[in-house]
């Protein structure tokens, strides 16, 4: 069973892939990436069963027929926060206005390219009205967790979703986004219009539902 997996749901993902070859038998082959890369692989023609991406995505590849209409199931909800390196300060973030100040103190801060959180987060910048005084220190790297630069000290403050942050050796979680400017994003699976076997994809899509559900918590994530 092929699966396209965003790397929001990677630490949960990487407990549920064992759990479902000791009850199918049958292997699971993982993608990881950002939604918008794996999108454009689904819409090139790759060969996959299963997709989990955003809900808004999965609704998009069933109106375009990619999906299968009535498969979509809601996983888990995410939100954006921010990390520093293991042992360094951790800056006040809670409100709006604490959140400016910090940005604006901090040496460089990092966010993705493609990710949900990525593409948000100059939104962020733009509301704050510092998206030009902090340009100069941003690093966008090509992929990959964004708390591995914070890990190197690469960068001082990292900005992705929590459940992404959280998995990252060497770097502590600060806080979400204050509630005025956090984005909430709903992860979703679904079966894939490839999918060689439905039946057995929707299945998985189901056990996937069920087994996640306990480790949500401690993953950095929330119910959907």
């Amino acid at each position: 069973m092929k699966v396209l997996s965003s790397i929001g749901l990677k630490s949960v993902m990487l407990e549920i892939a064992p759990l479902w070859e000791r009850k199918s038998g049958a292997p699971l082959a993982i993608t990881w990436g950002s939604t918008v890369n794996l999108t454009k692989e689904i819409r090139n023609g790759v060969a996959a069963d299963v997709a989990i991406l955003t809900a808004e995505v999965i609704d998009e590849l069933t109106g375009s027929g990619e999906a299968v209409a009535g498969t979509r199931v809601d996983l888990a909800r995410s939100g954006v926060g921010i990390a520093v390196r293991k042992g360094a300060a951790k800056p006040d973030i809670r409100t709006p206005e604490a959140l400016k100040r910090a940005l604006l103190a901090a040496r460089s801060i990092a966010h993705s390219k493609t990710g949900m959180s990525g593409l948000y987060f100059p939104t962020v910048l733009e509301r704050l009205g510092i998206r030009d005084a902090v340009q100069g220190k941003i690093i966008i790297p090509e992929g990959g967790f964004i708390g591995e630069l914070v890990a190197k000290g690469d960068a001082e403050l990292g900005v992705q979703q929590i459940s992404e942050l959280l998995p990252v050796e060497g770097v502590e979680i600060v806080g979400p986004l204050p509630d005025p400017l956090q984005k909430i994003t709903v992860f979703s699976a679904g079966v894939l219009a490839a999918a060689t076997a439905r039946q057995a994809a929707r299945e998985l899509v189901d056990f996937i539902a069920a087994a996640s559900r306990p480790l949500l918590a401690s993953k950095g994530l929330e119910p959907p």
